[in-house]
């Protein structure tokens, strides 16, 4: 069957977010170390893991850390602990850290986003975003004029269910009134966004790798299932 829609994971598949070196001013270890490159990228890879449990949890934060993603006071509660055991000093540090990773404006867009969302677009194909995510991400289009390229944001904190529950994609498939068999999804993750080849779609795995060293594999994929030249 031909393809008719395609979803996109937002996190690592259509945007990043990429560090910035005044993210981390002040930040440095117990003994007045301050974080290296390497350290910085893990606490960036730590904040946006879209699966792996990262840290040690107890009872009560890895209830959180389960469901993160449906009520965004549980996702305050669990990535303050994995900011805190990641060695982020102080929780003014923390909390300065977490706002960034709420702010739809903070986020990148990979080099080929707005390539393949107008490519879709001129070619009627609907296009939905599908994420496991506690804010809004509509603004991060929005400030684009990306947002009339999108005929759906199926965010898990608005639905009530997360990926790779089919009800997500079920949500956003029924929103462009196309059947499951007929829609690719798009994401970085085969355990969460590969969740909709269960209803029988068909899906496209990219790495989530900076957006300065990816810079075409959102075209690669269309390009695999017949949707670009």
């Amino acid at each position: 069957m031909a393809i008719e829609a395609v979803l996109f994971d937002f996190s690592g598949t259509l945007f990043r977010l990429e560090d910035d070196e005044s993210w981390y001013e002040d930040l440095t270890w117990s003994d007045g170390r301050a974080f290296d490159v390497h350290e910085k990228a893990e606490i960036m890879r730590r904040m946006t893991a879209p699966v792996d449990q990262i840290v040690e949890f107890d009872a009560e934060t890895k209830y959180a850390w389960d469901n993160r993603d449906l009520d965004p006071a549980l996702h305050r509660i669990a990535m303050m602990e994995v900011l805190r055991k990641s060695g982020v000093p102080t929780d003014a540090d923390a909390e300065r850290l977490y706002a960034r990773l709420l702010d739809p404006l903070e986020w990148t867009p990979y080099p080929d986003s707005e390539v393949v969302l107008n490519l879709l677009a001129v070619q009627d194909v609907p296009v939905a975003v599908v994420s496991n995510i506690p804010f809004d991400i509509r603004p991060s289009f929005a400030a684009r004029g990306w947002d009339r390229l999108v005929g759906a944001f199926t965010l898990s904190y608005e639905v009530g269910v997360m990926k790779p529950d089919p009800e997500i994609f079920h949500s956003a498939l029924d929103e462009l009134g196309v059947p499951a068999d007929a829609a690719l999804m798009i994401g970085d993750s085969a355990e969460a966004d590969g969740g909709a080849a269960a209803l029988g779609s068909r899906f496209a795995l990219v790495q989530a790798l900076p957006t300065a060293e990816r810079p075409d594999a959102l075209l690669t994929a269309l390009r695999r299932h017949g949707l670009v030249e």
